[in-house]
């Protein structure tokens, strides 16, 4: 039975639409070139959690809002709420390196940002540029094993039910053991402060995307020229 999600072509076809935007608007006020913002509607392309993060920046949107679909509702304060996440339900954004599938994102003006990633990258080469943004985050292992490259501190390894909470405008990178073809953790991504959200740092910003092929099944993703960076030899963390 095919998953009635949202995909990120959706949201953000319905974004545009709710703002009374051509494509051409769009772009002009995301950044995002206009072959590029129609690719990603038709769901031909998608974007890195960096670009996701400039896109949110720009438009003055906190992530959490991004991701949300409309209800034809004005939005109410609350006092209690909650949200029920599955993988079916989720909105996935696939990446060369990882799959993330962002959770509960029917909930606006979140503080975190719950997400489930199926890791892939083996080597910080084929990684590129570790990646920063505002806030903090905790990731947990669920399968496999990883290692957490940071840029303050050396290389660690976790196993399954191990987990790491770490600054994320410290450069990271997370990327698969020796020996482990994929890991998948679930992690949530947060801000000290709500406001935060809306200013989320933008790494790659005036990269253009570069299409990766498709692999069957799938449709292509939208990536960002890296520099290489060699690979970081994985051993026990220590502070250096």
């Amino acid at each position: 039975m095919p998953s009635s999600a949202p995909t990120l072509g959706a949201l953000l076809r319905g974004y545009r639409s709710r703002a009374g935007w051509t494509l051409k608007e769009m772009s002009a006020n995301s950044g995002i070139p206009v072959s590029t913002l129609s690719k990603i509607e038709h769901d031909r392309l998608t974007l890195t959690y960096d670009k996701l993060q400039q896109l949110s920046q720009r438009l003055g949107l906190r992530m959490s809002e991004l991701f949300a679909e409309d209800d034809g509702a004005p939005v109410q304060p609350v006092t209690a709420r909650r949200s029920l996440g599955t993988i079916g339900q989720s909105v996935r954004i696939e990446t060369a390196n990882y799959d993330y599938y962002y959770l509960c994102t029917e909930l606006r003006k979140k503080r975190m940002i719950p997400v489930v990633a199926k890791i892939r990258a083996k080597t910080a080469e084929e990684f590129g540029e570790l990646v920063k943004h505002s806030g903090e985050e905790f990731i947990y292992v669920l399968k496999g094993r990883i290692a957490v490259i940071t840029e303050f501190y050396d290389p660690v390894l976790l196993g399954e039910g191990e987990s790491i909470y770490l600054d994320s405008s410290m450069g990271h990178a997370y990327l698969v053991a020796d020996g482990c073809d994929e890991a998948e953790t679930i992690g949530v991504m947060s801000s000290a402060d709500e406001e935060q959200m809306q200013s989320l740092l933008a790494i790659h910003g005036d990269r253009a995307p570069d299409p990766l092929p498709a692999r069957s099944g799938q449709p292509a993703t939208a990536v960002f020229a890296r520099p290489d960076t060699g690979r970081i030899p994985v051993r026990a963390g220590r502070r250096r």
